[in-house]
């Protein structure tokens, strides 16, 4: 993963199509050596449905604290109705491959394609990209997806609504 990446995010650019590709194949061997039930360290900040609210997400790190002086669980549905699901995504995806231990990412019932093609993510990489390529390799990162945490054996982390292909 290139240092500036998380700069160019935040800055409102999407990666272009090639370093997405690279960035969720590097996201992908770290979500494989993870458990579907991952253990977090206390103190973290529990974050529900974001749905490409990108630029409350921004807000969320500045109250939160920035990864890594602060820890992370989200617990799934990244994309949809939101006008900038792709940024969302890939920013979490870029903290997860530069800071892994630092930021869990669970799998909502949006990481499936069934539901993020109907509530408007495929419509925007087909958008943002002019192709479906950014969207197949988003929704191979989401197959990977554990379903739960918990924090310290104590707070149970899990989206409400578990994606039917799990």
């Amino acid at each position: 993963m290139e240092d500036n990446w998380i700069e160019t995010i935040k800055g409102g650019d999407c990666l272009p199509e090639k370093q997405l590709k690279r960035l969720c194949e590097r996201v992908k061997e770290i979500l494989l050596e993870e458990s579907n039930v991952q253990p977090v360290a206390a103190p973290a900040n529990i974050c529900g449905d974001i749905h490409g609210q990108f630029y409350d997400l921004l807000q969320l790190f500045r109250i939160g604290g920035e990864i890594p002086q602060a820890r992370y669980v989200f617990m799934g549905d990244y994309v949809d109705r939101g006008y900038h699901s792709l940024e969302t995504l890939q920013l979490l995806l870029c903290l997860k491959a530069k800071y892994p231990s630092h930021i869990v990412l669970l799998r909502g019932n949006h990481e499936s394609r069934g539901v993020n093609m109907m509530y408007g993510f495929y419509d925007e990489c087909l958008k943002k990209y002019g192709n479906s390529n950014a969207w197949k390799y988003c929704n191979e990162i989401f197959d990977h997806l554990g379903i739960a945490a918990v924090v310290e054996g104590d707070v149970f982390c899990i989206h409400g609504g578990l994606s039917p292909d799990v």
